[in-house]
Formats: C-alpha cells, structure tokens, sequence
C-alpha cells in the first residue's frame, strides 16, 4: 500500500512538472508573440507622426544678424577655411584642429537652428490612432522585456 502511495506520489509530481513544462513554454511562445506585436504596433504609430511631421529650413539668406546688418551664410564658411589654413602653416596643429572643429559645431549648430519644425492639419482619429498605436505598442513592449521571471 504504501508503495502505490510512493508510486502515485511520484506520477503526480511528474504530471504537475510536465503541465508547468508546457505552460512555460506558452508563456514563452506567447511572449515573442507579444513582442513582435508590440514593435509593430510601435513601429506603425511612430511612422504615422513622422508621416505628419513638417519640416521646413529658413536656410539661405543669413544665419545672424547684427544690427541691420545681416551676416551672410557664406561666413560660416571661415572658421573651417582658417582651421584648414593653419593645419598646413602652423607647427603646433592643435590650435588649427580646435578651431576647424569649432568651425564645423558651428556649421552645424546654424543648420539646426534653422530648422523649423510644424505638424499637418488632422483629424481627431488619426489623431488618436496615431499616438495611440506607440503607446499601446510601446506599453506591450515594455510589458515583455522587464517581466519579472
């Protein structure tokens, strides 16, 4: 008797070890699942803004004015010319590296402050599809990859 105890015992503990087997690899198959769900959803809201984003440039004319008088974007040009010049005259180079460098932070730094940045005229719907997609899928997203084990 009390070896079919044992022996029941023992099929039990296999059974229930067998049924969690199987639930964790749905978990796990469902988890991937939940994954790619959540990048796409994601990837489509955030592709949906930027579908409905303008941007516009006021590049063209002048970067900076002083006075009335308003420095033309060739200028910009000069500190990298002088960086260049000083890199084959001078001995000690770093002085033409650091102002080359600074030349082309403030290249870009004029580019980027010229740029202007709009959103289209939507409706409500989209709206709402939009921005609710990236929450949904950035929600299940996180939702998978910081789940407590």
């Amino acid at each position: 008797m009390a070896k079919n105890k044992k022996a029941m015992d023992g099929m039990d503990e296999a059974y229930r070890l067998l049924e969690e087997a199987q639930r964790d690899r749905r978990r796990d198959k469902n988890d991937l699942l939940t994954f790619f769900l959540g990048l796409l959803m994601f990837a489509g809201g955030v592709f949906m803004i930027l579908q409905n984003i303008i941007v516009r440039t006021s590049w063209g004319t002048s970067f900076y004015h002083i006075g009335s008088w308003a420095v033309p974007n060739g200028m910009i040009m000069l500190p990298v010319l002088i960086g260049i010049v000083m890199l084959f005259v001078m001995e000690k180079r770093i002085f033409g590296w650091i102002v080359f460098v600074l030349g082309l932070v403030f290249i870009l730094l004029t580019i980027i402050m010229s740029v202007q940045i709009s959103w289209k005229t939507s409706n409500a719907y989209m709206f709402l599809m939009m921005f609710g997609l990236a929450a949904a899928g950035g929600g299940l997203l996180m939702k998978v990859l910081f789940r407590k084990n």
